[in-house]
């Protein structure tokens, strides 16, 4: 297929278990269908990632304004990932079990030896 502006395309034709038909091009004429599919699976695992990164490392939610807060911001969010990672290959479970037993055990540690403690408020004062 000619695309106007790029060039020739190879354009495959993909259709899902349920019955949902997507279509991919690339611009490589000699590719087959299971590097097709080996790129497909990549791509999932790029996706993948990035959702995870996003849902349970927290990338998207720094509040701050500065790139240097910015940036450090995201290089822990990608650290948290790592170790969220570590933790899910030793266990076998998923990143969300792996976040959720990661954090009850600092609120378990916490609670076992507080750091901080909150002065109560005195409501006659």
């Amino acid at each position: 297929m000619h695309l106007k502006g790029y060039g020739f395309v190879k354009v495959f034709l993909t259709v899902s278990e349920n019955g949902d038909a997507e279509y991919w091009a690339a611009s490589d004429l000699d590719m087959l269908e299971e590097k097709r599919k080996a790129l497909e699976k990549q791509g999932w695992g790029i996706e993948t990632y990035h959702r995870v990164v996003k849902q349970c490392c927290g990338v998207e939610k720094a509040q701050v304004r500065s790139a240097a807060a910015q940036k450090r911001h995201i290089l822990l969010a990608l650290r948290s990932f790592v170790r969220l990672e570590a933790r899910r290959l030793q266990t076998g479970i998923s990143w969300y079990e792996a976040k959720i037993d990661i954090v009850r055990e600092a609120i378990r540690t916490y609670l076992t030896h507080p750091t901080y403690t909150l002065n109560p408020i005195n409501p006659s004062a």
